[in-house]
């Protein structure tokens, strides 16, 4: 079996990564946005930090850390906290083609995105749709916990149920 390669997102990685976004978007109707301009979405300038992982020289995977951008994961966690949106990173864009999953892809990606957060001080959250069950029970089973619920709006006026997480404290 090949081992999956977790590393930084490089510029070279934005096409694949883009087919790839549009792979698991056409699988599993995630992300609800983004997907008409792909490479856009993943290179917004909102991102602090991004990973890709490889399995047999493809791009099967993407995760991002960005900066706070009115979410309510945020609002929720820094009431609820009493930390600074300032120390608070967003945990987002994270998906697996679906030919990839049982590699513990996701996991891996999110140990990454956990680690650079640890080692920079940010404390992370995360909105997921409540369609996305697999979603929760990775974070659920990475100590991830439920901080609240609120709606995730996207498209023109459009909207789902989301839970709010945040990560467990480093």
């Amino acid at each position: 079996m090949e081992s999956v390669i977790v590393r930084p997102f490089e510029n070279d990685d934005l096409a694949s990564a883009a087919a790839a976004l549009i792979d698991v978007h056409s699988t599993d109707g995630y992300p609800v946005e983004g997907v008409a301009h792909p490479e856009a979405w993943l290179r917004s300038d909102d991102v602090i930090a991004a990973w890709v992982a490889e399995l047999a020289g493809a791009i099967v995977g993407h995760v991002a850390i960005m900066r706070p951008h009115g979410e309510d994961a945020v609002a929720v966690w820094t009431q609820q906290s009493g930390d600074s949106a300032s120390r608070v990173g967003v945990l987002a864009r994270l998906f697996v083609v679906k030919a990839a999953r049982k590699h513990a892809v996701g996991e891996r990606l999110m140990q990454a995105a956990m680690s650079y957060a640890a080692d920079h001080g940010l404390r992370l959250v995360l909105d997921v749709m409540t369609k996305d069950a697999a979603a929760m029970r990775l974070y659920e089973r990475l100590g991830w916990r439920e901080i609240g619920r609120a709606p995730h709006h996207y498209g023109n006026g459009q909207s789902i149920d989301a839970v709010l997480y945040v990560a467990p404290h480093a």
